[in-house]
């Protein structure tokens, strides 16, 4: 009999104990699934990259239009002609000053006549003088005969010179009126590409007042030669200087960077309304290795490089907590966590300079809930493809 309640006493044990067994294994903590990333050894560098979007540039580009309002006449060009530096772009009407400059010239004509016959009489009087002179030496002729002759001799040269300044102000009378003619025409400062033309024949052309942004009637651009202009942070601006290395991409290029030159940095920080102030750099693309042809407006983004390390311990940046902490793999299954001490860095890679060794994984998808020191985890494997 005892025997048997021993029996029976040792099997509810066991079924408690099962039950219980089954009870905490239904509540232990599941592990985390965690995305990893081995340490390994690479290239690091520390850059810094625009704060809003750049825009490709060209060396040269004007907007034109006349210094005066008028009719457009001539429109010898369309958007997207290649155009010779000198070429004749748009003209307005000028009949009037044409008709202008016509009347001067006829002018010009008649002051000429005027002085050929004022200087003429004016040296026949001087000889005339020079022989009364003679005859009032030789006592032939009184003095007062003389002055008079002499009188007249310079009252004629005096005409002379004043048909000879009516011939310069007739000149120049007719200069003006071509100067007045080059405000109504537009040539092209330097070959380029014609992108946009504001308005038609017949059409009123305006020029832009101080003040009054109208548009230009001429864009004209050379896109032989480009940069790209992007706005740096402020706080940024004195790490750059010209000739610092940079990579440059394109929205319009998805995947592809391209090695460059900061060319210049601007003296000046710019303010814009409600936006961050920021310092603007100019970089150029080597030419070796610079796309074909890259469009004037373009989109991109510059990063420049301020130091390099090769062949460095280095671990994604984005495994990095704040104080320079990571979660370790370790091989008991947890998530331990692990301080570090850091060297260069940029969004991608950072520099371990002590804390980890090249074949340690970190954790990287630190935003997943339960990801903390001591969780157990096992290896997203569908994240990793």
């Amino acid at each position: 009999m005892p025997s048997i309640l021993i029996r029976r006493l040792v099997i509810a044990l066991l079924v408690l104990g099962l039950a219980g067994a089954v009870v905490w294994w239904s509540k232990r903590p599941k592990p985390i699934a965690v995305v990893l990333a081995e340490v390994g050894q690479g290239r690091v560098e520390s850059s810094i990259a625009n704060t809003r979007a750049g825009t490709v540039e060209a060396c040269m580009r004007t907007k034109l239009s006349a210094t005066m309002g008028g009719r457009i006449e001539i429109l010898a060009v369309k958007e997207g002609d290649q155009v010779k530096k000198g070429q004749l772009l748009m003209k307005l009407w000028n009949d009037d000053q044409q008709a202008q400059s016509t009347l001067a010239m006829t002018q010009v004509e008649t002051a000429r006549k005027r002085q050929i016959e004022a200087c003429t009489v004016a040296a026949n009087a001087e000889r005339e003088s020079q022989r009364q002179t003679d005859l009032f030496k030789q006592g032939f002729i009184s003095s007062s005969r003389d002055e008079q002759v002499r009188a007249e001799a310079q009252a004629r040269r005096a005409g002379c010179e004043a048909a000879s300044a009516d011939v310069t102000q007739t000149l120049a009378r007719v200069a003006a009126t071509r100067v007045e003619q080059k405000r109504t025409v537009l040539y092209a400062p330097f070959a380029g590409t014609v992108a946009k033309i504001v308005g038609e024949v017949g059409e009123y052309s305006t020029p832009s007042p101080p003040g009054v942004p109208t548009p230009p009637a001429i864009d004209l651009i050379d896109g032989t030669c480009v940069f790209v202009r992007a706005p740096m942070d402020e706080v940024d601006a004195p790490k750059i200087s010209a000739g610092q290395t940079v990579r440059i991409s394109f929205d319009a290029l998805p995947k592809q960077s391209f090695p460059g030159t900061v060319r210049r940095v601007a003296p000046y920080v710019s303010a814009l309304e409600k936006q961050a102030r920021t310092v603007d750099i100019e970089a150029t693309l080597d030419p070796g290795t610079a796309p074909p042809r890259l469009l004037v407006g373009y989109s991109a983004d510059v990063e420049v490089i301020l130091a390099v390390r090769e062949n460095v311990v280095r671990v994604p940046t984005s495994a990095l907590q704040e104080g320079n902490r990571v979660l370790v793999a370790a091989s008991d299954g947890t998530l331990q966590e692990r301080r570090i001490k850091t060297g260069l860095a940029n969004w991608e890679f950072t520099e371990v300079l002590e804390g980890l060794v090249a074949g340690d994984r970190v954790v990287t998808s630190l935003e997943r809930e339960g990801v903390k020191t001591g969780a157990a985890f096992v290896v997203d494997d569908k994240a990793k493809k």
